[in-house]
C-alpha cells in the first residue's frame, strides 16, 4: 500500500506517516521506483497508535512499548496490563493535583467576591 493509500485508510497526513516512518513507529519497504510501499497491517497499527494516544499515552511511550509487539502473547499482556496500570496511575495522580488547583482557584473566586466594592450588600 502506498503512502497516499495509508492516509486515506487511516486519515492520517502524508506528513505524519513520514513523522512516525522518521520515528521508528512505522515502517515502509521501498519499491525500485523509490516510493513507499506499506504492509496491510500498517493500518491496524496506525489506529492502535491513535487509540493509545487517546487514552493519553505519548508517542515516546508508544515507542518504549514497541518490544511488547514482538514478545510471546502472554508476556505482552502481563507488560500491556502493567503499562495501563502505570497511566491510570499518572492520570490519577493529575486529577488530585487538578482537584485541588480548583479548590485554591474557587477559594480564591470567593475571597475577591468578599472584597468587591461592587458587591451589594
Amino acid at each position: 500500500m502506498q503512502i497516499g493509500e495509508l492516509a486515506a485508510a487511516t486519515g492520517l497526513s502524508r506528513d505524519t506517516l513520514r513523522y512516525y516512518e522518521k520515528r521508528g513507529l512505522l515502517q515502509a519497504r521501498r519499491g525500485s521506483n523509490g516510493y513507499r510501499d506499506y504492509p496491510e497491517e500498517a493500518a491496524d497499527w496506525l489506529r492502535y497508535i491513535r487509540i493509545a494516544q487517546a487514552l493519553g499515552f505519548t508517542l515516546q511511550e508508544i515507542e518504549a512499548d514497541l518490544p511488547l509487539l514482538t514478545a510471546p502473547a502472554a508476556d505482552s499482556a502481563a507488560a500491556l496490563r502493567a503499562a495501563l496500570q502505570a497511566k491510570m496511575a499518572e492520570i490519577d495522580r493529575r486529577i488530585d493535583g487538578l482537584q485541588t488547583l480548583r479548590g485554591e482557584l474557587a477559594r480564591r473566586i470567593t475571597a475577591q467576591m468578599e472584597e468587591c466594592p461592587l458587591r451589594p450588600a
